[in-house]
This record gives C-alpha cells, sequence and structure tokens, in this order.
C-alpha cells in the first residue's frame, strides 16, 4: 500500500504520520519537544537544541517506517510546524546557534528598535504582520547584535521547518507561508521585500528562495536514509506553516469558513482571495499570511490557549486532579458563569484581538462559594470568551458574518469544551473527524507533489470525514452574551493596575 508522510514539528512533539489517499492514517511515530534553557545568567532565555529537533525527529519517522510491511511504500514526505523559529546555518550546513524558541524573551529591545525605525503600520501595510517579540526578523537582529562572529560566518537563516528538509534533502528552500512569518516578505509580490529588508538591514543572501507549497524540492539522501529509515530517493516535498496545513483537510482553505485550532496556542483564521491590509487589522493583532493553499491568503489571530489549563491543573490541582475526562465532568457540574468567576487569560499578554504585552491573566468575581473546579470553568469561558472577540473582530473587518465554524487540534478531544464554545459563540461548530489535521495537511502536499492529488480541493474531497457537531444551548448563549459584555470589559479595567506592576521591581524576579 503506498502512502504519504506528514512530518509536524510542534512545540510539545515532533510527529510523522503516513497515510493513505483516502486520508486513513497507516503509521505513526512521536518524540517529545525538549525545551533547553542554556544560559545561568538569563534562566529565561529558551531554546530548541538543533540536534534534539533532527535526532527525535528522525526517531519520530524511523518509528513510523518500522510499522510498515516496506518503507518503500512510502511515496513522499512534506513537513509542517512552528512558524518563526529559526538558526543560522554556515555554508557547509553546520548548525551554529539554537533555535530562539517562541517562548524566549530576549528581543524586546529588538522589537522597540523595530517599532521606531521601521514602523509598525509600515510593516503591516508590507508584510501583513504585527510585529511580535518572536518574529523572524527580530531573532536575527538579535543574532547581528550579540553574536556577530556567528553571524559573520551564516550562509542561511533557515526556519525550522526548512531546517529539517534540509537535512533531509539538502535543499535550502522555503515556501510563502512561512516566509509570511518573519517580517520581511512582501504580499503583494509573495517575495521578499526590498523595503523592509533595506529598513532592517537584514542581507538577503541569508533568506531562502520562496516556492509554494506542494513544490517537489528534493530527494531524501544517503545520510537522512540512514537515521530515518525511509528509502533513499523517497521525494521531499514543501509544507507549510502548521495551522494553514490543518486546515486543508477539513475545507477551511475556502472563503467563509473560520478554522478554531485549538492547543497549546490557539489559532483562529480565515480564508482570503486577496490580500487585506487595513491597518484595523493590525491594531487588533491579526496577521495576514500567505496561505499553504494556492493563490489565497490567510487572516489569524492567535493566543496562547490549553497552554493555561495546564497550567491552572498542574499547579493549582495537582495529581489529585485525575484524568482530563472525570475531571471535566466535574467542571461541567459547575454552573455556567462559574458562581460569577471570570477569567482574563492574559498569561502570555494579550495578543488578538486586544494587543497588549503588559497585560496579565487574571481571576475577577472570587468568593469564598467558588471552588477549583468553577476556576477551571472560568478559564475555560473566558479562552471561548476570546475565540468569540476574534471571530467577531474578523467579521467586522470584512464586513459580513463567516459561514461556518470548524475546529481541529487536541483540544477538540475535550467534549465539554468545544460544547462550552459552541454556547459561547451561539452558532454550531463542526469538529470532523480527522483527529491530526495538521500531519494530514503536510501529507496531503507530499502528494499533491507527486501528483497524486490535482489540487487541494481534490485532496479534501477524498479524505474529509464528518463528525461531531455541537449546537448551542440558547438558554446558555442568552446568559454568555451577557457575561461577554463584562469580558470585554476586563482589559481596560486593569490595564492601568497591569502597566503599575510592570514597573515594579521585586528580589528575585
Amino acid at each position: 500500500m503506498v502512502c504519504w508522510m506528514g512530518i509536524d514539528l510542534g512545540s510539545t512533539s515532533l510527529k510523522a504520520v503516513a497515510y493513505d489517499l483516502s486520508g486513513r492514517q497507516i503509521a505513526s511515530g512521536s518524540r517529545p519537544t525538549l525545551r533547553f534553557h542554556p544560559d545561568p545568567q538569563h534562566p529565561e532565555w529558551t531554546v530548541w537544541q538543533p540536534e534534539q529537533i533532527w535526532n527525535d525527529t528522525a526517531a519520530a519517522i524511523r518509528e513510523a517506517v518500522g510499522q510498515l510491511h516496506d518503507a518503500r511504500q512510502i511515496r513522499a514526505v512534506a513537513v509542517t510546524g512552528m512558524g518563526m523559529d529559526g538558526l543560522p546555518v554556515a555554508a557547509d550546513g553546520q548548525w551554529l546557534y539554537p533555535l530562539i524558541s517562541w517562548l524566549d524573551p530576549r528581543t524586546a529591545p529588538q522589537l522597540a528598535w523595530w517599532q521606531e525605525h521601521v514602523g509598525l503600520e509600515r510593516t503591516f501595510a508590507i508584510g501583513g504582520n504585527p510585529v511580535w517579540p518572536i518574529n523572524s526578523a527580530l531573532r536575527m537582529l538579535w543574532m547581528f547584535e550579540h553574536e556577530p562572529q556567528v553571524m559573520e560566518r551564516a550562509d542561511k537563516w533557515l526556519l525550522i521547518e526548512d531546517f529539517v528538509n534540509f537535512m533531509l534533502c539538502g535543499r535550502q528552500v522555503t515556501d510563502p507561508s512561512m516566509a509570511s512569518c518573519t517580517l520581511l516578505f512582501d504580499q503583494s509580490k509573495r517575495d521578499w521585500s526590498d523595503e523592509l529588508l533595506k529598513a532592517s538591514g537584514i542581507p538577503r543572501r541569508l533568506l531562502c528562495d520562496v516556492l509554494p507549497s506542494g513544490t517537489w524540492i528534493g530527494e531524501i539522501h544517503e545520510q537522512a536514509a540512514r537515521i530515518t529509515g525511509l528509502p533513499r530517493g523517497t521525494a521531499v516535498v514543501l509544507g507549510g506553516h502548521d495551522h494553514l496545513c490543518g486546515a486543508i483537510p477539513v475545507g477551511a482553505f475556502e472563503p467563509g469558513v473560520v478554522l478554531d485550532v485549538t492547543g497549546t496556542w490557539e489559532s483562529v483564521l480565515t480564508t482570503l482571495d486577496t490580500p487585506l491590509l487595513d491597518p484595523e487589522l493590525r491594531a487588533k493583532g491579526m496577521t495576514l499570511q500567505s496561505h499553504v493553499a494556492r493563490g489565497r491568503y490567510a487572516l489569524w489571530g492567535g493566543n496562547p490557549c490549553a497552554d493555561m489549563l495546564e497550567w491552572y491543573r498542574r499547579e493549582l490541582l495537582g495529581s489529585s486532579s485525575g484524568d482530563w475526562d472525570s475531571l471535566m465532568q466535574r467542571v461541567a457540574a459547575s454552573p455556567p458563569g462559574a458562581r460569577r468567576v471570570m477569567f482574563l487569560p492574559h498569561m502570555s499578554g494579550a495578543g488578538c484581538p486586544v494587543v497588549d504585552p503588559l497585560s496579565t491573566g487574571a481571576f475577577v468575581g472570587l468568593t469564598n462559594r467558588a471552588d477549583a473546579v468553577d476556576l477551571m470553568r472560568a478559564v475555560i469561558e473566558g479562552l471561548d470568551f476570546q475565540f468569540l472577540d476574534i471571530v467577531r473582530a474578523m467579521e467586522t473587518a470584512l464586513g459580513r458574518e463567516l459561514d461556518r465554524l470548524v475546529a481541529v487540534g487536541g483540544g477538540t478531544r475535550n467534549r465539554f469544551w468545544m460544547q462550552n464554545k459552541a454556547d459561547v459563540v451561539g452558532r454550531t461548530l463542526e469538529v470532523p473527524a480527522i483527529t491530526e489535521a495538521t500531519p494530514l495537511g503536510a501529507a496531503i502536499f507530499a502528494a499533491i507533489g507527486t501528483g497524486d492529488y490535482r489540487d487541494e480541493r481534490d485532496a479534501f474531497e477524498r479524505v474529509f470525514r464528518p463528525g461531531e457537531r455541537y449546537e448551542p444551548d440558547p438558554a446558555r448563549t442568552r446568559h454568555y452574551a451577557s457575561m461577554f459584555k463584562i469580558y470585554r470589559d476586563l482589559h481596560p479595567s486593569l490595564a492601568a493596575l497591569n502597566r503599575k506592576i510592570a514597573a515594579t521591581e521585586s528580589p528575585g524576579s
């Protein structure tokens, strides 16, 4: 049986999953993605070590290959994953520095420099990017300032997917969805921006050529074959950014659909036929990105999400909380509104549709009537209010209501959460019967690259599987509509306090 492999480089795990043309999973392997803090003087600095990313990705591939009758069943592979993390490599392919993680705060000074010298408005007008500390260009500027000898040796800056593609086949290229994450891409030209490169001082030679997702870029070479178990000569095809690859098998590459990718981060996106570079979108923290679907664009906003549920369970409930299913049964018994406790989900700042890096998470409305389970419900409700806020902002920008809500990602296994999301939004929420949409989306591009699907539409029609439909409860929706108005007041009510807190220093902080 012939199959195609999607390789997914996530913040939590490195996965390799093989599928047939109907989208049926044939084999899979996984390894954890490990965070490292290599500098004792800066314990908050967080990196991905290139050797761990590559060796454990190869181990995940090898695990999946080992489940097949014959490794030659795999016709092609494609890589997807995180968007902004990258590293410099020398002309001989040697990596020169770890990948600075999106969890790492070190680029705050470069962010301030970019705001002053390049400008937020011009950056968005060209590339569709709000400027975040995690953008790739700011990592490069940090490296030029603090590791100039490294950057003198650097031949290319490879984003994490491009790095793994290079390790697989020796080719150094990127796709428009990944290039969109750098702050250096021109969405109208779909190529690197001469203006932004000149303004930033980043040399064009460091950047890879940009080719469409689904482009055949090379073959597994001998060294990669030895470590992965993939046959030498297996095709390597360009994938793209994870949340956009995940849109393909569920049909969310068509305009009018909202895709909610719920995991460690939540990305909320809709597809456009033309680039919309309205300054109001920048003010809302939204991003306009080239889609992996050819000729299309994605408008999206995102924030950390399930990470907050994990934090609450780990730090405040502890090991006695039980498994997620039993915990959610207890949470469901808490009344809608969590006994008037509300949660502002800004534990990593506010990114969209509120833009405020100094905002912090908060429980509001605490009384001695509320217990730990009520607070867990408040966290879920707060995340869902944030989701509704993003959808409303998108619809305002587009001037119309979006037709369909589709959810994918690990969070969709939490049935209570999905029902609550439908209740909060007041619309049907579809959760297709596709458990790993992101690696499947990458595998689809592998098969497009080998000509086994005509295009994204052909692939979607062959792999899509309807799943759960969560219908909103009208009474709960009315209740949440009144709470949503209060939720929107939380940030402005706390903003001044958060600025004062940010200005304080405490021993050992």
